[in-house]
């Protein structure tokens, strides 16, 4: 069956009631066990009600709370998403449940298209801000599913500052383990990684996999 568009001004939501999804298009390749990527270059998001990812950069306005100022002149490419609102930055404020925290994932989910050639287990980084106690948590996963080793991502160093992280949260390691986040992507070609919201306010500016249990992103300059 074939369609005849009249004008060249179709938006993408048209174009995806016939076929495809315009910001579908992108996808990131790891190349050699390595991928990064911006996080503002998600293609989806979704369960996106309660809280919601925001790109924000030098044209963002917003009446939402938010506990601290943009750091978008510090992010790269000027740009980085964030949970909002954001109503809990410290043990001060009141923690409400599948609204401002969520130890399990499922609110507030943004998507990546990835094309893996080599397949293996993964460790995730992520270059996140955090300024208080708890805005600095967030989950991963892999094509609609949440791994163990993807839950409570967890940052306490570097504060008030892009920092990159790959620990996880236990009961015993509030903040967090080494080599314990990751993805085990047991097929080459596109797949989907997901972020979930663990604590609202969270602020992303970059993420990456590599199949290099010891590789540090703080290490390159």
């Amino acid at each position: 069956m074939k369609f005849i568009i009249f004008t060249k001004a179709v938006s993408c939501a048209i174009i995806l009631l016939i076929f495809t999804n315009c910001a579908s298009k992108k996808v990131d390749k790891e190349k050699d066990g390595f991928l990064i990527v911006e996080a503002e270059d998600f293609y989806l998001q979704t369960n996106d009600t309660i809280r919601k990812w925001y790109i924000i950069d030098k044209s963002f306005t917003t009446d939402l709370k938010d506990a601290d100022d943009s750091h978008f002149t510090t992010a790269s490419k000027n740009a980085y998403i964030e949970i909002l609102p954001d109503t809990r930055q410290t043990h001060d404020d009141q923690l409400i449940r599948k609204e401002n925290f969520s130890n399990k994932p499922g609110i507030a989910i943004v998507h990546y298209k990835v094309k893996i050639s080599n397949p293996g287990r993964y460790y995730v980084w992520v270059k996140a801000f955090s300024t208080g106690s708890e805005d600095n948590g967030v989950h991963v996963g892999l094509n609609g599913n949440w791994p163990e080793s993807g839950k409570r991502m967890q940052w306490c160093k570097g504060k008030n500052s892009w920092y990159w992280e790959s620990k996880q949260r236990t009961k015993k390691e509030h903040c967090g383990i080494e080599h314990a986040i990751y993805l085990d992507i047991d097929k080459a070609g596109e797949h989907i990684i997901q972020f979930s919201m663990r604590e609202d306010g969270f602020e992303i500016d970059k993420w990456l996999i590599t199949n290099d249990k010891n590789y540090n992103p703080r290490n390159k300059k």
